[in-house]
């Protein structure tokens, strides 16, 4: 009797063992398809197709919240995912509550100050910026800040971060006396942590010379725009998309000045460069060609102001 009923468990084991291994190999089958799809949205995000990316990610949630709990940190990355998508398409109101919850489900799975809980929190907090909710992202972004200090220390890359989309806040909001601060430490941060060349150093001299400029400071501003410019040129070389971005700065800020001699010759080189890396066709070369027209007529160089006014209604008739 008793040599019957150690069969039956140990058949009942093997079953056991065999629906624990199909229910495993589906699982798996359902994560590699979800994975899948998270791939195929960062994709079409990378192309700029956020209505096609969206209607993937939108499947990629419902498979996410079938696969696992409801309360999953991957139920929290597709809901992201879905919300980034939402949200680079303006649609705010859809993107707010899937923010929200993203942050809800990671704060409990692991605790309301990890690192983790970081992307969720700057996620609402970029959201609530681009819509000028100046209140509401404060907060979020202080928060991020605290945490990267707690967990990474004050001289982290992480903090240097979050230094910077707190001064970015700020100066949005005319708030420059808080804006310089920030921007300094976290130039010092990524000067120390990395070596002075670093492109991620370029962008940093870069915010705080817009800061300098936008407060007439014209002569704090300037060293930090060719620095900037240098740094690029030779971390990425002279005709790069990152190169024109600085080269249009200077251009700008010379163009502000009335300084047309200085800012001509930079226009130029951002415009040879755009059409080189887009075509002559794309509205990032008409942008530039705007801010040229606007430059050659104050030179009164009215012909040459005409051709590109010319150009411009070119392209945009082709879009």
């Amino acid at each position: 009797m008793r040599k019957h009923f150690n069969i039956y468990l140990l058949r009942l084991k093997i079953i056991l063992l065999l629906l624990l291994s199909i229910f495993l190999i589906c699982t798996c089958a359902k994560e590699d398809s979800w994975m899948s799809l998270n791939k195929k949205v960062a994709k079409l995000y990378q192309q700029g197709r956020y209505p096609e990316a969206a209607e993937v990610a939108e499947e990629a949630l419902q498979l996410a919240v079938k696969t696992f709990r409801s309360d999953h940190p991957n139920v929290a990355k597709s809901l992201n995912n879905l919300a980034l998508l939402y949200r680079a398409q303006g649609k705010y109101a859809e993107a707010e509550p899937l923010y929200k919850l993203s942050l809800e489900i990671k704060e409990k799975a692991h605790g309301p100050d990890h690192p983790d809980v970081t992307t969720s929190l700057n996620n609402l907090a970029l959201l609530y910026h681009s819509q000028s909710k100046y209140g509401e992202a404060e907060p979020l972004y202080k928060r991020v800040l605290e945490i990267w200090e707690k967990a990474r220390g004050r001289d982290h890359p992480d903090v240097a971060k979050s230094l910077n989309n707190l001064a970015v806040l700020y100066r949005a909001q005319d708030r420059f006396a808080e804006a310089e601060p920030l921007y300094k430490r976290a130039l010092e941060i990524w000067e120390k942590a990395l070596r002075p060349e670093h492109p991620n150093v370029a962008k940093s001299l870069n915010n705080l010379a817009l800061l300098y400029h936008s407060q007439g400071k014209y002569a704090e501003a300037e060293p930090l725009y060719k620095r900037a410019l240098e740094i690029k040129e030779k971390s990425f070389g002279p005709e790069h998309p990152d190169v024109a971005k600085s080269l249009n700065n200077l251009a700008l800020f010379y163009h502000s000045q009335d300084k047309y001699a200085e800012a001509e010759p930079l226009y130029k080189r951002v415009l040879a460069i755009k059409e080189k890396a887009l075509g002559p066709d794309h509205p990032d070369v008409a942008t530039v060609l705007e801010n040229m027209t606007k430059c050659f007529r104050e030179m009164g160089k009215k012909d040459e102001a005409e051709r590109f006014e010319a150009r411009i209604i070119q392209i945009r008739s082709n879009r």
